[in-house]
């Protein structure tokens, strides 16, 4: 058996990790794992045809050329935003040029499926998000057998409790917002710090609840910056060390507003979010007199080696989705769900974004996490 593996959309820790037990579990069996990289983007610009662009995008991996991967962050397959289903016209590559049909984006997965037969993969893992596996339920669609390992430091996929890079994120939140206290209060200021969080909050209230800021703005509920304004100065009269700290979600929007957003749509409709923290840091500045200090975390939280939770799942997720493959058992992703190891279909990838039940874990009116019951509660309160 042949399995393929590749890693789509933003990098977490974790993945490398993943990928090296995928190879292990396979080699024991006597089967072969190749890597493609650059996600879906080595289905799509792979040339059949031409040896030294198939050698470009795939690679054989073996344990021994797995062997150190997991001691570092990212992925070392690389990876991308492409989605062969979705293709601009400029992004044609130049040997598929004149083979489109109908208007811009266009379908190349007649192409993705031809470069898997032409590799021999007989099997795909796909490890990314809810936008890289909506694509691998596309595939599985076309008849690829199809195994979904979830990632995302949102940890926003439906069908799953937790997603390959969440707990790096919390846990390097946590530390940037504690270390950003010295300068905070030096300075007696404000600090606004902006996470990432497209459409779900939870990044910014678990970071929130676990280091004790004072308010949290989550991407599901729009805020007031007046309010806000007065709730900072009350906690910032009230703090011994006479400074406040808030977070928010890249996602979040003003009462009447909308997200900041920026650049084109990407393959999968989404423009680059960023800045709303920067916005309410500004228009704090001209409502309190106080001085602001603005930290758009974003990237550092998913820099660098996991930490032992995603150690522990990522590695956990790989030898569930290689037990898979070599069973026969596709059209599945492997989770977690209630504390317990399992699989779901990867049909529940269409069901939409995870997001933050604001009734059970939100105080809207004073926008801080709400938790007063935790008894009952899942492990990650999503």
């Amino acid at each position: 058996m042949r399995i393929g593996i590749l890693t789509g959309g933003g990098d977490v820790p974790g993945l490398n990790p993943c990928i090296k037990a995928v190879v292990n579990r396979v080699d024991e069996e006597g089967h072969q794992v190749v890597g493609i990289r650059r996600g879906w983007g080595g289905l799509l610009y792979a040339n059949p045809d031409d040896p030294a662009s198939m050698a470009e995008y795939f690679v054989d991996l073996t344990p021994a050329s797995v062997r150190t991967v997991d001691r570092t962050g990212g992925t070392f397959l690389h990876t991308s935003r492409t989605n062969p289903g979705r293709v601009r016209t400029s992004e044609i590559p130049d040997f598929l040029q004149g083979s489109e049909t109908g208007e811009s984006p266009h379908d190349f997965t007649s192409h993705a499926l031809k470069v898997l037969e032409a590799q021999g993969i007989d099997v795909l893992i796909p490890i990314g998000g809810d936008d890289t596996l909506s694509y691998g339920l596309r595939m599985h669609e076309e008849g690829v057998p199809v195994i979904a390992v979830p990632k995302t430091m949102d940890n926003d996929v439906h069908g799953t409790d937790y997603c390959i890079g969440f707990s790096t994120a919390v846990t390097r939140g946590v530390q940037f917002i504690h270390n950003l206290r010295t300068s905070t209060g030096s300075h007696e200021r404000i600090a606004v710090v902006e996470l990432f969080g497209r459409y779900s909050g939870e990044t910014s209230l678990i970071t929130a609840y676990l280091s004790g800021v004072d308010r949290a703005i989550i991407s599901e509920v729009p805020f007031d910056i007046d309010r806000l304004a007065e709730m900072l100065m009350e906690d910032k009269a009230t703090n011994p060390s006479h400074y406040a700290m808030v977070t928010v979600s890249e996602g979040a929007v003003l009462s009447g507003g909308d997200m900041v957003l920026s650049g084109e749509e990407d393959a999968y409709g989404h423009r680059k979010l960023g800045g709303i923290g920067m916005q309410t840091g500004e228009l704090l500045k001209q409502k309190t007199g106080s001085g602001i200090i603005y930290q758009q975390v974003g990237y550092l939280m998913r820099s660098g080696s996991p930490d032992s939770l995603d150690l522990m799942v990522a590695t956990n997720y790989a030898v569930m989705a290689a037990d898979l493959a070599l069973e026969g058992a596709t059209g599945r992703m492997v989770a977690l769900r209630g504390g317990t190891y399992t699989t779901v279909p990867i049909s529940v990838t269409k069901e939409g974004v995870k997001r933050v039940d604001v009734d059970e874990l939100y105080d809207v009116a004073n926008y801080r996490p709400k938790l007063r019951h935790v008894t009952g509660k899942p492990m990650f309160l999503y």
